[in-house]
């Protein structure tokens, strides 16, 4: 088994979504495109993954969203060491298709009541259904690996939700240690390390705004 060295993990730049909500009233989610700002955070962190990777392979893997692949796009890695795949598995949690801002906003003020990973939206998914998804595509990675020649790098270009949840299910974080952890912001990057211990470890952790308030032991 050829595992990768990294695994690095990608929020797609800053969206017109994520600066005007209103948008989403007249603009599906999946074709929201980036922002002047969104486009610099992707060349910016693009050039950070040029210096990380160097001249080593990487298998790439897409959100199929406008969002993720002009991120990609402008991250500008050389074409002859790319693989890349659109993996839809790695989409953004659906919240139903086209989305009446208000209600949208009432439903998150639900969500933060009730929990960002079993409140499901009116027509959408909650982090549950997201988490079996990510679970899925997991599965095939791991898969993926068995190739002796498997690229020694691998990046997914994702949402903030998708790579809180890839790596709680990698990790085997508890559902109360996800709650306690926020978004990454846009272009921000995890990396999922290989260590001398033939363990994968995170390179840093995500900013935790609570104490995990788990409803018993666990381990």
């Amino acid at each position: 088994m050829a595992r990768p060295r990294r695994i690095v993990l990608v929020r797609h730049g800053e969206s017109v979504g994520n600066a005007d909500d209103t948008v989403y009233e007249r603009e599906p989610d999946h074709a929201l495109q980036l922002t002047a700002a969104g486009l610099a955070q992707a060349a910016e962190t693009g050039a950070r993954l040029r210096d990380l990777f160097g001249r080593e392979r990487v298998s790439v893997y897409v959100s199929p969203y406008r969002r993720t692949h002009e991120t990609f796009q402008a991250f500008e890695l050389d074409p002859e060491l790319v693989r890349i795949r659109e993996e839809p598995r790695l989409r953004e949690q659906d919240w139903g298709n086209w989305q009446d801002r208000e209600d949208v906003r009432l439903q998150k003020a639900y969500r933060d009541a009730y929990g960002h990973f079993f409140y499901r939206f009116a027509q959408g998914e909650s982090g549950a259904d997201v988490y079996d998804r990510v679970g899925a595509f997991l599965e095939s990675l791991h898969r993926s690996f068995e190739s002796p020649d498997h690229p020694p790098n691998v990046l997914l270009v994702t949402h903030g939700l998708t790579m809180r949840l890839f790596c709680m299910r990698w990790f085997h974080w508890t559902v109360a240690e996800f709650e306690s952890l926020s978004n990454p912001g846009n272009g921000e990057t995890r990396t999922l390390q290989l260590g001398d211990d033939g363990r994968y470890h995170l390179d840093r952790p995500f900013e935790q705004w609570r104490t995990p308030e788990p409803y018993g032991a666990t381990g």
